[in-house]
């Protein structure tokens, strides 16, 4: 028996793939960012991609609990280069805005139908986004604080290198 409706079924099926497509996005920034020599920054935006990752499984599932089928989609190729780490953590912020913006759509879809269910359970996302918002802006704002100062970017790198990751990959020959 199905608990979603077919409207509701194919938005979350679409977020999973926003969800993928987000965490592409962040691995790209990370690869770009590791080619600066900036391994702090890279390896925060590695586990932004982690946590991308993580919000499109938690969806999946829930898909998958209501009784629905998780339909995948293609995942677009993200840009692969910017001018700037500024410019990297000013598109991640805005990335960030959009997807809020897609959690609100889900949020307002799930009323209309009075799926309460699927509005209880995006309401943590939505508390997500908050949160994913403020921490790219941060960034962005002390970005533009030490501006081209090799010294201040250096132990604001240092600074991004101590964010924990959600989990750890096996490196080959483990």
């Amino acid at each position: 028996m199905k608990m979603l409706t077919k409207k509701i079924e194919k938005t979350l099926n679409d977020q999973i793939n926003a969800e993928l497509y987000s965490s592409y996005l962040y691995l790209s920034m990370s690869a770009d960012l590791n080619g600066r020599g900036l391994a702090g920054f890279a390896q925060w935006m590695k586990i932004q991609a982690q946590e991308e990752l993580y919000h499109a499984m938690k969806i999946y599932d829930y898909v998958l609990e209501r009784g629905g089928t998780p339909s995948l989609g293609g995942i677009d190729a993200p840009p692969s280069k910017w001018k700037s780490p500024l410019e990297i953590f000013k598109a991640a912020y805005k990335h960030e805005v959009k997807v809020t913006g897609l959690i609100n759509k889900i949020v307002d879809l799930s009323i209309k139908e009075k799926d309460h269910a699927t509005n209880n359970f995006f309401q943590w996302f939505v508390k997500e986004q908050v949160e994913e918002e403020a921490s790219a802006d941060e960034i962005v704002q002390k970005l533009k604080l030490v501006g081209s100062s090799g010294n201040a970017l250096f132990v604001l790198d240092k600074e991004m290198a101590a964010r924990p990751p959600l989990f750890t990959f096996p490196v080959s020959g483990e």
